[in-house]
């Protein structure tokens, strides 16, 4: 077991534990020698102990390591040390999908295809390199604040798949997003991940998945032969060009669906475009059961021969019989009768016993869940696990006065309780009695204290604070504090409130020229100030198109609600675009 303090191979200075599960253990720990917060993820004892498993976590890993874009989580270095196994990776204070649509329930359209761009932009580099991530799930993807989205586990999901489908615990994460070619035994392609990320998609569009089941095996099933639900059934507003993206990311047939990330990724890039509006639905070139055509046609005419040879024979004993019966005299009719009779009587009750038994037979045993609260992890999920329950790839975290940080407070259901053998339970982890020390915040920028406070699970709200009289605005910043509702010192709870203060200044107008405003964010501020906005368009060859030339109200003026603002905005020479203010389109 890791302990806080630990140092990793001399370098590596464990913090704390960030996370618990049935592959690894994750830390925060520091870089003593480049002097920066890394993550480190260490193998869990008994994988560590299969060799084969390690040297593809160690090959996959580095390979992993050649990858370098804002999307993905970098991964530093790769190690050994006293038989513990690490990756080493880049430290990211963000938020799984997973946490996100729990907390959201489901996200909107611009929201998801924002997401989505920013994950095929990731693994366009990985597909570039022939890097395959394998395990594409809300879980491995994490969202900053400032919404940037990075891709984690990189290069183990590779070594985590020669294992994954023999821990319970592990592969009912996974299979909700597992390709139909991996379900059926076949091994992974670049458009292995073009499916999860399709079904990545419906899932966050809709706030659930499109295929479930009461086990892995029933789930993959489904990947293999149930067609993709349809989600305009669920959202019937959705644009039928995002509708046509998640059909071909989730085609049966690989054949159909998009080559890698990044072809994805340039239709994504249009789907919200007006040009795109009416598109039809897709209809896909190769059929989805990928079958040999020839080897079906061949199977249904033989078929079709047995059953018409097997009509003819049917026929040719029925006339016989017919012709039997007319000759037999009342006794055989009666015998006959009898054996009918006693057929009858025997199906009856073969039929009443399948009635009355198979339910008996086929129903999963109940079992009461046990206490592990105190547990580790790694001790809650052999003991559940033992017990016949499957353990949630999900973990959720809560503050405890009487738990240990990083040990079972609850379980759900609830620990007691009678279930069925196969029930998901879902852990909480303690975090601890968590209080926090409250800072002298006045002179610092809100935004960043809100997003670091907010880490330590406080509930923090931005409020404006009208300025005493006599005081000059000019002596103040926009969005910098000048009071807390908390006095430095003082300690809060997990979930306990503070208000940051920030003066009440008269808005002004930027300079939207010289500062390269774009034009989605000039309309974004006339929206969030109440300002009727006019776009221009000039045509010209000096400036690239989309390039803000004018502005009619000047930089440094107060911004007054309901007021007119004009924006002269570059169009290529003898374009089509339609000027806003006359509905007409340029000559």
């Amino acid at each position: 077991m890791i302990m806080k303090g630990q140092k990793i191979s001399d370098r590596y200075q464990i913090i704390k534990s960030i996370g618990e599960g049935g592959m690894a253990n994750v830390y925060l720990a520091y870089d003593t020698i480049l002097d920066r917060n890394v993550a480190v993820k260490v193998l869990r004892g008994d994988l560590a102990s299969d060799e084969k498993f390690v040297r593809r976590f160690q090959r996959e890993a580095l390979s992993a390591s050649s990858l370098s874009n804002p999307n993905i989580v970098e991964v530093y270095d790769v190690g050994e040390d006293n038989g513990e196994y690490y990756i080493v990776m880049e430290y990211v204070e963000g938020k799984h999908l997973k946490n996100l649509l729990k907390k959201r329930g489901k996200l909107t359209v611009p929201e998801v295809i924002d997401i989505v761009l920013q994950i095929t932009n990731g693994l366009s580099v990985a597909h570039d390199s022939y890097i395959i991530h394998r395990d594409i799930k809300p879980q491995n993807i994490l969202i900053l604040d400032n919404g940037l989205v990075k891709i984690t586990d990189f290069g183990i999901a590779v070594a985590m798949n020669a294992t994954q489908l023999t821990q319970t615990n592990s592969v009912m994460g996974s299979v909700h997003y597992l390709p139909p070619e991996q379900a059926s035994g076949k091994g992974a392609t670049l458009q292995s991940d073009i499916y999860s990320i399709g079904i990545l998609m419906y899932e966050l569009l809709t706030g659930k998945l499109p295929f479930k089941g009461d086990n892995a095996v029933e789930i993959a099933l489904k990947h293999l032969k149930e067609p993709m639900p349809s989600i305009r059934d669920e959202i019937p507003e959705i644009p039928q060009s995002v509708e046509n993206i998640i059909l071909k990311a989730t085609a049966k047939n690989p054949k159909n669906r998009y080559a890698d990330a990044r072809e994805m990724h340039e239709d994504l890039k249009t789907c919200l475009d007006d040009s795109r509006k009416n598109e039809l639905k897709i209809t896909f070139k190769y059929p989805e059961s990928d079958y040999d055509d020839t080897k079906i046609i061949k199977a249904v005419k033989a078929s079709e021969k047995k059953e018409k040879a097997k009509e003819n024979k049917d026929i040719k004993e029925g006339e016989e019989i017919i012709a039997k019966k007319v000759s037999r005299d009342s006794d055989s009719q009666n015998k006959i009768i009898i054996i009918l009779a006693s057929i009858f009587v025997g199906l009856f009750v073969c039929i009443t016993a399948i009635v009355l038994l198979i339910p008996k037979l086929t129903s999963a045993k109940q079992e009461q869940i046990p206490d592990v609260s105190g547990y580790t992890v790694t001790e809650a999920i052999n003991v559940l696990q033992d017990a016949g329950f499957v353990v949630s790839d999900e973990q959720r975290e809560e503050a405890s006065e009487i738990v240990d940080a990083g040990r079972v407070t609850k379980t759900s259901p609830a620990a007691g309780a009678i279930r069925k053998e196969g029930t998901e339970i879902i852990l909480y982890i303690s975090l601890g009695d968590i209080t926090v020390e409250i800072e002298d915040y006045v002179g610092q920028n809100s935004s960043e204290v809100k997003g670091r406070l907010e880490a330590l699970n406080l509930q923090v709200d931005i409020e404006p604070k009208v300025l005493d009289e006599g005081e000059d605005p000019n002596d103040y910043e926009e969005g910098i504090i000048i009071d807390q509702s908390v006095e430095p010192g003082e300690k809060l709870s997990e979930g306990d409130r503070i208000i940051l203060y920030v003066p009440k200044l008269e808005n002004k107008y930027p300079n939207f020229v010289e500062d390269q405003y774009s034009i989605s964010e000039v309309e974004e501020f006339a929206e969030d100030y109440g300002i009727n906005l006019t776009i221009v368009y000039e045509q010209t060859d000096e400036y690239e198109p989309g390039t803000i030339l004018k502005q009619s109200r000047a930089a440094g003026s107060i911004v007054v609600e309901g007021a007119k603002l004009t924006i002269t905005v570059a169009s290529e020479p003898n374009s089509d675009i339609d000027d806003p203010s006359t509905g007409e389109g340029l000559e």
